[in-house]
């Protein structure tokens, strides 16, 4: 037998996907019968799998010991992570991490140690700030992601209230996201709302744009303006009012613009000695418009955070100017 304290970090949370977390030994099947039978007790009485639990509940598991057995390694593989980190903004429930290109925002099967997740957990650990041990099922976590050879803000959480109210805000729509990106070409319209559809093939890890409905194609909707044109390329700033797949780097494309340095979605004769070794392509600025209570987040209601040492400005504005 077990008896659990459920913590603030734990709140909120259904009560399997507590148990799935906090105890990965347990089978799923097992821990779902043991609630059937009221093995498993939520302050002494039945539950069910869906409960959500609250600070303070009294979890009480009559089951055997080997289920309860945890990872008590000393070394965690978020250690092996570099400890370089560029921080935009940090408080006690959230960080602004300025992600630069070529860095996974999570691990992946190819290149599993090092990644922005592992760094900002090493972070935390280093400053005393995050223990796997004191810990029963909340990790810091990352609200937002951004490809690989993408830059710019990622919203970290340090607690599982401000993941929580992260999340249902990114959902509502309640932060707004803009990009700066290098374009091939002049644009006609020097401002414009795009729309269209995504269609996203898994396989070859790549969407295709249409500008009419198809059967499992997403709407998007792209807004842009040009901010500059230098030679024969236009530096664009993009509000993302959709947020599917590539859908910047398609959807420009799409239209006959393809990012500078994307050898996705551009073309490899205006890449070559362009001088952008990767897409020209950064979530440079973030601000938070909440239009419902934020709780414990509300201080940061109408503030405005932005990456002022984009990489490819330079590059950018080492052109001549168009004429």
């Amino acid at each position: 037998m077990q008896t659990i304290e459920i913590r603030k970090n734990d709140a909120g949370q259904r009560l399997d996907k507590f148990l799935q977390k906090t105890f990965p030994n347990l089978p799923g099947a097992m821990m779902y019968k043991a609630i059937r039978k009221k093995d498993i007790k939520r302050n002494g009485k039945r539950c069910e799998s869906s409960d959500r639990l609250c600070e303070g509940d009294i979890l009480t598991l009559y089951l055997k010991d080997e289920f309860f057995e945890k990872n008590t390694q000393e070394r965690y593989d978020f250690l092996k992570a570099p400890n370089r980190l560029s921080i935009l903004y940090e408080d006690e429930n959230i960080l602004l991490l300025d992600k630069k290109p070529g860095l996974l925002c999570h691990p992946d099967d190819h290149y599993y140690f090092d990644s922005l997740l592992a760094r900002l957990t090493r972070y935390l650990y280093e400053k005393g700030e995050y223990d796997p041990k004191d810990e029963q099922s909340f990790a810091p976590a990352l609200a937002n992601r951004i490809d690989r050879n993408t830059g710019g803000i990622v919203i970290a959480a340090k607690n599982a209230e401000a993941l929580r109210i992260l999340n249902l805000k990114i959902k509502n729509r309640e932060l707004q996201k803009l990009y700066l990106c290098v374009v091939c070409g002049r644009l006609e319209k020097k401002e414009a709302l795009l729309e269209g559809y995504l269609q996203k093939n898994e396989e070859k890890n790549r969407v295709y744009i249409s500008d009419r409905p198809r059967e499992g194609a997403l709407t998007i909707r792209t807004k842009y303006r040009v901010l500059e044109e230098r030679g024969s390329d236009s530096l664009l700033e993009v509000d993302l009012l959709t947020g599917r797949t590539h859908q910047i780097r398609a959807h420009l494309a799409h239209i006959g613009h393809p990012i500078a340095g994307d050898g996705k979605y551009g073309k490899n004769a205006q890449n070559r000695g362009s001088g952008y070794p990767y897409q020209a392509l950064y979530s440079y600025k973030l601000t938070f418009r909440f239009e419902t209570d934020a709780g414990a987040l509300e201080y940061l209601n109408g503030r405005s955070f932005e990456v002022s040492d984009v990489w490819f400005l330079p590059i950018f504005r080492s052109q001549g100017l168009s004429t």
